[in-house]
């Protein structure tokens, strides 16, 4: 008779529904450029609603992408560890805070949003330098910061598109 033994891993709930961006990470095709383009299109038509000046949108984009950051690296750093992979693809979470950043300052233009968005996904495919060695950061916090860093590329590139558009 053969046994087989499943282990159970105790899962914290907070942090996989934050990681997972309410179970997008879990998509079979493509998670990360779906947490990306569900934040592009989320933060485009509650920009639009708001009525907002260009700079407080600036401000609370910037605001919105720090706290997703603040509360991904801890909900990172568990799901990492509980999952037993080093950066799992089922980690979203980053993918939204390096959109945001990617979209902090661009005009509020479906153009420019797309933009942004396929800038930020290239930018986290191809990781340029430094982003690649921010990857090797321990944890939620290398996780997190190599987005930042792409979706700081992504927005150079999209305000560079802006100004000799």
């Amino acid at each position: 008779m053969m046994m087989t033994t499943t282990e159970t891993r105790t899962k914290t709930a907070w942090a996989w529904v934050t990681a997972t961006v309410f179970g997008v990470g879990f998509f079979p095709r493509g998670p990360g450029t779906w947490a990306s383009l569900a934040t592009a299109v989320i933060w485009y038509f509650l920009a639009r609603a708001a009525h907002l000046s260009t700079i407080l949108l600036a401000v609370m984009t910037l605001v919105a992408a720090v706290v997703v950051t603040l509360a991904g690296i801890p909900a990172a750093s568990i799901v990492e560890k509980e999952s037993g992979k080093e950066d799992p693809g089922h980690v979203v979470i980053d993918e939204v805070a390096g959109q945001l950043t990617a979209l902090a300052l661009v005009p509020l233009e479906a153009w420019h949003v797309l933009l942004a968005f396929a800038f930020f996904r290239f930018f986290d495919i191809v990781k340029p330098p430094p982003v690649r060695q921010l990857e090797r950061l321990h944890g939620g916090l290398g996780i997190m910061v190599d987005d930042i860093a792409a979706g700081i590329y992504a927005l150079l590139a999209a305000l560079v598109v802006h100004h000799w558009w």
